[in-house]
C-alpha cells in the first residue's frame, strides 16, 4: 500500500509538472527529445502504478522505475524546453499518434521488465543458488504472462499509432518515404514488436525466448532511437 501511494504521488507530480509546461509554453511536451523522454516516462510511470494492483506481479516495479529513472533523467539533463522544430503534422492528429506510440512503447516497457526478472529468475534456478533475490522474483508463470499481456498489448497500440500516421499522410498527400529516419525507425520498431511476439510461436522453451526477445527489443529500440534522434539532421522528427 505505501509503495502504491509513493508511486501513485510521484505521477501525479510529474503529470502536474508536465501540465504546467503545457500552460507556459503553449504546446503539449511531446514534440522535442527531452520533453518526449519525459512523456514516455510518465507513460510508463502509469503502466508501474498499474502493476502495483497485480499481486505479485508488482514485484515488475523494481525494473519499472529504474526505467522511468533512467528516462527521466536523461530528459533533465537535455533540458526539458519546448521545440523549435516544425512538426510534420500537428493537433489531434499528433497528439493521438504520439500518445498511442509511447502507450505501445510503455507495454513493451512492462514485457521488458517482466523478462528481465523471468531471465534472473531462471538463472537462478538453474544454478540453483535460490537466494533472497529467487524469493523476491514472481513465479516464472506470472512474469510470462504479465510480459505476454505487456507485449500484446503494446503492439495493438504501436500499430495503431501506425495506422493513424499512414491515414495522415494518405490524407494530406504526404510523403511515406520508408527511408526517411522517423519512418524507417517507427517501422522497424513494428518489426521488433512482431519478432517478440513471433518466438512465441515455435516449440521448446518459447518462454524464454519471448522474454530475451522483449529484454533486446525494448533496449534496441530506445538506444535506437536515441541515437538516430541525437544524430539526425532532419527537422520535424514525430518524437
Amino acid at each position: 500500500m505505501i509503495a502504491f501511494v509513493l508511486a501513485a504521488a510521484g505521477v501525479a507530480v510529474h503529470a502536474l509538472a508536465l501540465a504546467l509546461f503545457t500552460a507556459e509554453y503553449g504546446q503539449l511536451p511531446l514534440n522535442g527529445l527531452a520533453p518526449s523522454l519525459s512523456t514516455a516516462a510518465l507513460i510508463i510511470g502509469i503502466g508501474l502504478v498499474a502493476t502495483l494492483g497485480l499481486g505479485e506481479g508488482r514485484r515488475v516495479g523494481i525494473v519499472l522505475v529504474q526505467v522511468v529513472i533512467l528516462l527521466e533523467a536523461v530528459a533533465v539533463s537535455l533540458g526539458i524546453e519546448p521545440s523549435q522544430e516544425l512538426l510534420d503534422f500537428q493537433g489531434w492528429w499528433f497528439v493521438f499518434h504520439v500518445t498511442l506510440a509511447f502507450v505501445g512503447l510503455g507495454g513493451l516497457a512492462v514485457a521488458f521488465a517482466s523478462g528481465v526478472l523471468y531471465l534472473v529468475q531462471l538463472h537462478e534456478l538453474n544454478t540453483k543458488r535460490m537466494g533472497r533475490l529467487f524469493q523476491f522474483t514472481p513465479p516464472l508463470a506470472t512474469l510470462d504472462r504479465l510480459g505476454r499481456a505487456g507485449l500484446v498489448g503494446g503492439f495493438i497500440t504501436f500499430t495503431l499509432g501506425l495506422v493513424l500516421a499512414w491515414l495522415w499522410t494518405i490524407n494530406f498527400g504526404q510523403s511515406s518515404d520508408l527511408w526517411n529516419v522517423k519512418v524507417f525507425w517507427a517501422v522497424m520498431s513494428w518489426f521488433i514488436f512482431v519478432a517478440a511476439l513471433g518466438v512465441r510461436a515455435g516449440g521448446g522453451v518459447k518462454e524464454r525466448r519471448s522474454a530475451l526477445a522483449s529484454v533486446v527489443g525494448f533496449s534496441f529500440i530506445v538506444f535506437s532511437y536515441l541515437g538516430l534522434r541525437l544524430v539526425s539532421s532532419q527537422g520535424g522528427f514525430f518524437l
